[in-house]
């Protein structure tokens, strides 16, 4: 079966499976109600889950996106996107880039370190997202290679404890300077969207606004009217 995703500049809502948001559902059940709703993305996130849970959700989820249209995304492990035919794989700058400050050079995708082992290259076939939370993050992502970057936690957020919001400032700077596909992130929610997209946002990654919802999929839904409408 030939699947046709949306092409990823098109993408406008980009939704999670977090295992920190589950409280007892499961992530098959969750992932449904995304696809269900209008996600273009389902990202798969468990910080706290051991390696095998990862890889046995993935393999789980990755048809329902797959056979929805919808492109499934593995946080920090690209070796089990690879595993599971994901095409995204998502990773923070310090996973990929490594701690410290940055270097003179930017290493390519190919040369990036995943988080699972420094020794791992990102798998030729799965695209990498990054996360970005300044603007010299966000030029570095570029040079490397990334398919898409993450701008924030535009407001402070529990997904990000300790990590301050970036503003709304730099959702303008990266409506004014980035060329490539960029989610604005970290606590969005419908009561603030509006100023968000006011800022120049076109695309949004939502966890808890979806997720802490009564009706997953009706929240997706309501996300998705207001991003089309915004177009």
């Amino acid at each position: 079966m030939n699947i046709q995703f949306r092409p990823l500049p098109d993408c406008r809502l980009y939704a999670f499976v977090d295992a920190a948001y589950l409280r007892g559902r499961e992530p098959l059940a969750v992932a449904r109600d995304l696809v269900r709703g209008g996600a273009d993305l389902v990202q798969l996130r468990a910080k706290d889950w051991p390696r095998e849970r990862i890889a046995e959700a993935a393999a789980a989820l990755a048809p329902v996106c797959r056979d929805a249209g919808v492109r499934f995304v593995v946080n920090d492990h690209p070796d089990i996107a690879a595993a599971v035919g994901a095409p995204l794989t998502h990773l923070g700058q310090e996973d990929f880039f490594g701690e410290g400050p940055m270097p003179a050079g930017t290493p390519s995708i190919t040369e990036g370190r995943a988080a699972a082992s420094p020794a791992t290259p990102i798998p030729p076939d799965v695209r990498l997202g990054l996360s970005s939370h300044a603007p010299a993050q966000a030029e570095r992502a570029v040079a490397a290679g990334a398919a898409y970057v993450a701008v924030g936690p535009v407001y402070a957020t529990a997904t990000k404890p300790g990590r301050p919001a970036v503003t709304l400032e730099y959702v303008r700077w990266a409506a004014a300077h980035l060329d490539v596909p960029w989610f604005a992130i970290g606590g969005i929610n419908l009561e603030n969207l509006d100023e968000v997209l006011a800022a120049g946002a076109r695309r949004v990654c939502v966890v808890g606004a979806i997720l802490n919802a009564p009706d997953v999929a009706a929240a997706c839904r309501e996300f998705r009217r207001r991003l089309d409408e915004a177009m």
